[in-house]
């Protein structure tokens, strides 16, 4: 667990909570829509999330106005569930999906929703450069005409969609 820890301290270090150049976040975003359980369908990789499988987050209100994160994994290699909570704050208005969200406060990293189902049962999620994507869905599994038009669509906003890792369920 330190060593997952300190892989998103160093994310966040890193990071800022921007959103890439040339990107924008959805508007007209209605946060209570968007609380409760994501499954990561798929991840551009990096080694805070390297090797886990059936990761969800859950996103719920905090009492000071902000979104307690809590991201969770499965590490087959070591046969446990990994597990860290943030806290994730608009960056502006609430009514655009670009937040910052922290691990290891005062460092914070970007989390903007660039595209959104209408009815919330998918989005794709960039954090603050191309380095960091993810395809969130409501339910562990998308349709796969779903999925291609979510992939197609990243590769368009130049992520490099090709390094994309499909987690799938835990193992």
């Amino acid at each position: 667990m330190r060593k997952y820890l300190c892989a998103m301290f160093a994310l966040f270090l890193s990071g800022c909570a921007s959103v890439p150049k040339g990107l924008a976040p959805v508007t007209g975003f209605q946060l209570d829509r968007y609380l409760g359980t994501w499954h990561e369908i798929a991840r551009l990789d990096h080694s805070f999330e390297r090797g886990l499988t059936g990761v969800t987050a859950e996103y719920s209100l905090r009492a000071d106005g902000g979104v307690r994160v809590l991201n969770k994994g499965f590490k087959q290699a070591k046969n446990e569930w990994k597990s860290v909570e943030g806290r994730a704050y608009f960056t502006g208005d609430k009514g655009t999906g670009s937040l910052k969200v922290s691990f290891f406060r005062p460092f914070y990293g970007g989390y903007n929703i660039i595209e959104l189902d209408k009815d919330y049962n998918y989005a794709l999620v960039a954090g603050p450069s191309r380095a960091y994507l993810w395809i969130l869905a409501r339910s562990p599994e998308l349709e796969p005409a779903v999925l291609q038009k979510l992939v197609s669509r990243a590769r368009e906003l130049g992520f490099d969609a090709d390094k994309l890792v499909f987690p799938g369920p835990a193992k």
